[in-house]
Parts: structure tokens; C-alpha cells; sequence
């Protein structure tokens, strides 16, 4: 997919925050973006580097990381298209909040802070709905190191798998029955070690909670999961 074979707009169109812009609005947004591509494993921009930018993404998916006082490595959240990054520290100018690395080949609209601003200023339905994002973000960042500081593992993990398992394109109403996870992404989402993670897993695959079978992790007890999720 190469730069002439991306609409910028119509792709702008379908993530949630630039609906709230008239095709206008949208059109010249577009007309001042840029795309970059970025390969699996590749870090797209350092926690504390400067940023002028935010990105839209086209396709692929990211992730979003952050390193607490401690030195452990904890995942915020996996993004993918339609969603956008980097908003904080266009808005502010101040430095990056969290480091976002590809998990595959991806493709990223780059809106920079100057036109981004320009549109925002003619938009005020268009700044709430930024606003709005923003307060998700900071609710579901602070909903996760209030489970790394107070919750036991088992819950700490319970409550993952669960949410990872109604996670786009999955919901609520026909969730996953088996995730592809690593155990060292799991360990980083939930902020303990692989060890400690495996040891957990070893247990509830002895209690028919799960199954570890060619490298899935099968939910078998969901009723159970949620018991556990609700211990705490």
C-alpha cells in the first residue's frame, strides 16, 4: 500500500474523534498530513522525546508502554486503526507521556501540532470529543496502575484475560474463547514477571480454568475467570 493508495481523509473519517469535523475540516486536516510506515518491533517514539505530532493509524497495530519508578516495563494498551496517539504532548508540547513501538507493519497518518491546532481552534464540537478521549485515556491509564498497586495477581489477571477477550473485534456479546498472547506480554500488561504469570496459568490449567495448547491460551471457564476477576 503506498502513499497514492492511502485516503487520508476517508481513513480520518472512520476513526471516532475526526467524525466530529464536517468534511471540510476533515479535507484540509488531510491535506497537511503525512504518512509514515514503521516495521514490526520498531519504535515509533520514545517516552520523554519531544513531540509536535500525533498519529492516526491507518493500519497495523501499536503499542502503548510505559517504565513506572520500579524499572518494570507495564502495556497501557494495544492500539489499532482508527485510533490516534500521541495527543498529550501535541496539545501541551511537552514531552512524550509513553513509549509506542509497532507490533507489525504499520501505516500512520502524522498530523502535526501547527494545522492540528489551526483545525481544533475552528472546531469547538471537535474539541470535545478530543477532551472526552483524553479523559478515557487517563481514566483507563489510572484504572491500571490502581490494579498493579493494590490487586492480587490472580484478579490482576483474571480481569485481563476477560477484557482482552471482548477487545474489538470481539464484545461483550460474542467474546474470544482462546487469545495468541505471549506470556511476557501478558507479564507486561498486568505488571509482574513471566515467571510469576506462568505460575498462575500452570495453576488454573490444573483447575480447568484454562487450557496452554500450540501456543493459545483457552479460556475454559469464563464463570470461574469472573469469579476471580470479582475476588478483590
Amino acid at each position: 500500500m503506498n502513499d497514492r493508495g492511502i485516503d487520508k481523509e476517508k481513513l480520518l473519517a472512520q476513526s471516532l474523534i475526526f467524525q466530529a469535523l464536517d468534511t471540510q475540516a476533515r479535507r484540509d486536516l488531510a491535506s497537511f498530513a503525512h504518512i509514515t510506515r514503521h516495521v514490526a518491533g520498531e519504535v515509533i517514539f520514545q517516552m520523554g522525546a519531544p513531540g509536535q505530532s500525533m498519529m492516526a493509524i491507518a493500519e497495523g497495530t501499536v503499542r502503548v508502554e510505559v517504565v513506572t519508578p520500579s524499572g518494570r516495563d507495564v502495556t497501557l494498551s494495544d492500539l489499532r486503526p482508527g485510533d490516534i496517539f500521541g495527543e498529550i504532548a501535541l496539545l501541551d508540547g511537552g514531552e512524550r507521556s509513553a513509549t509506542v513501538r509497532a507490533l507489525g507493519s504499520c501505516a500512520l497518518i502524522v498530523l502535526e501540532r501547527r494545522s492540528f491546532l489551526d483545525v481544533l481552534q475552528r472546531n469547538p464540537d471537535f474539541s470535545i470529543r478530543l477532551i472526552e478521549l483524553l479523559c478515557q485515556r487517563v481514566r483507563r491509564s489510572d484504572e491500571r496502575m490502581m490494579e498493579i498497586a493494590f490487586l492480587d495477581l490472580p484478579t490482576r489477571l483474571a480481569r485481563l484475560l476477560l477484557r482482552l477477550s471482548v477487545t474489538s473485534p470481539a464484545s461483550p456479546a460474542s467474546p474470544l474463547s482462546r487469545l495468541s498472547l505471549s506470556q511476557a506480554d501478558i507479564a507486561k500488561m498486568i505488571g509482574n514477571s513471566r515467571e510469576n504469570v506462568n505460575r498462575c496459568l500452570k495453576r488454573w490449567e490444573e483447575a480447568r480454568l484454562v487450557d496452554l495448547k500450540d501456543g493459545w491460551l483457552i479460556l475454559r471457564d469464563r464463570a470461574g475467570l469472573e469469579a476471580l476477576a470479582d475476588a478483590n
